[in-house]
């Protein structure tokens, strides 16, 4: 099992901190990843997206910044800031990025 990567331990973070926006891009910062869970910080610019697509697992959405548009089963939900989201294993979703957004993905398996 691998143990968490990309982040210091032992002291206390903000998370939103821990992933910078660039123009044009989607950013994404691989904290953790083995068979079982998944945690990934992503940074979007305005109007970035992740087109639709389906998990294996279940995934725990955090918005860390900004708003974010998450659609599940075509129905759309706004996250904003502190606000999250659970997205079922196998439902088809897409992630778009009203303004600028941060978010932590953690995926179980």
């Amino acid at each position: 099992m691998e143990k968490l990567k990309n982040i210091s331990q032992s002291e206390v973070l903000v998370l939103k901190e821990q992933v910078a926006y660039q123009n044009g891009q989607v950013v994404s910062k691989t904290l953790a990843q083995n068979e079982a869970l998944s945690i990934t910080l992503f940074a979007f610019d305005k109007g970035e997206e992740i087109s639709t697509h389906q998990s294996g697992g279940d995934a725990f959405v955090t918005c860390l910044d900004g708003v974010g548009k998450i659609t599940i089963d075509g129905l759309p939900y706004t996250l904003k800031e502190g606000e999250s989201i659970v997205i079922p294993a196998k439902h088809p979703h897409a992630v778009y990025a009203a303004e600028p957004f941060k978010m932590l993905l953690v995926v179980v398996f």
